[in-house]
């Protein structure tokens, strides 16, 4: 009898993740580079030993619930938009911008505002620099990236730009293994093995683009039909958890 609680329970708190995935959707949808979150639902198996003729020995499945991984991330491109600001960057194909983090794991990034640190390296907004550690000069009056990442800089009283670094993009051979840091940032959780860097432009990687914003890839519509198909599946559960205890008090109330 209280194997159906249970049942209820554990869809009551899947389609709770795959809700609060959702609203986590909308209130990003005008967050630079966001990348849909998604969630994955699996069947919870209880094993119990057959009964009859197929022996103790053997095991019969049973359904126990379901569970939901909301981990998950759709990378689809998003618009790039033109924002007039030569300091913003954004990626047009599969590849992240690596950024130098200090916990030693792999730190990707898909663009945003750049800004130059205390220390004179092209850094992101939150104050990590890109890994490829471009130093710019103190008398440089302007920053160029081209699209194969080429980073040049006209200095004062100076006509022709001169090169200053090469932006690598980098791209993981698991994109659903990447752990999501908020603004645009994601992690590996293992050695960078597992990351292929190479020159925009070639090895699948895409290209640069500077004075562009990607637009999370977010579609309110659909967020909305999968909101109310969650709800829907959350208000079932509820009800299984309600004829459970209607069942529990018809049992209790049985008279000899």
């Amino acid at each position: 009898m209280n194997g159906i609680f249970y049942i209820g329970a554990t869809g009551l708190d899947a389609q709770g993740k795959a809700v609060e995935t959702v609203a986590n959707n909308v209130a990003n949808i005008n967050t630079a580079a966001y990348k849909r979150g998604t969630v994955s639902f699996s069947e919870l198996l209880s094993a119990d030993a057959a009964n009859g003729a197929a022996g103790a020995d053997e095991v019969k499945r049973a359904a126990a619930g379901v569970m939901a991984n909301p981990t998950l991330h759709v990378f689809a491109q998003g618009d790039l938009r033109p924002t007039g600001n030569d300091m913003d960057i954004a990626v047009q194909g599969e590849g992240f911008l690596e950024l130098a983090g200090g916990d030693g794991r792999t730190t990707l990034w898909r663009g945003g505002t750049l800004r130059i640190g205390a220390d004179g390296f092209l850094a992101a907004a939150n104050g990590l620099p890109l890994a490829s550690m471009i130093a710019v000069p103190a008398d440089a009056e302007a920053i160029h990236i081209a699209k194969n990442g080429m980073v040049t800089a006209t200095l004062r009283n100076e006509r022709t730009p001169v090169e200053i670094g090469q932006i690598e993009l980098a791209v993981p051979a698991d994109l659903q293994r990447m752990e999501s840091l908020g603004d645009g940032l994601y992690a590996l959780p293992d050695d960078a093995l597992s990351v292929t860097r190479s020159v925009p432009g070639e090895d699948k990687a895409g290209l640069v683009a500077q004075g562009f914003s990607e637009a999370s890839n977010i579609k309110l519509a659909d967020e909305m039909v999968s909101l109310m198909i969650y709800q829907r599946a959350y208000a079932s559960s509820a009800r299984l958890v309600q004829i459970g205890d209607e069942l529990m008090g018809i049992a209790n109330g049985l008279k000899r």
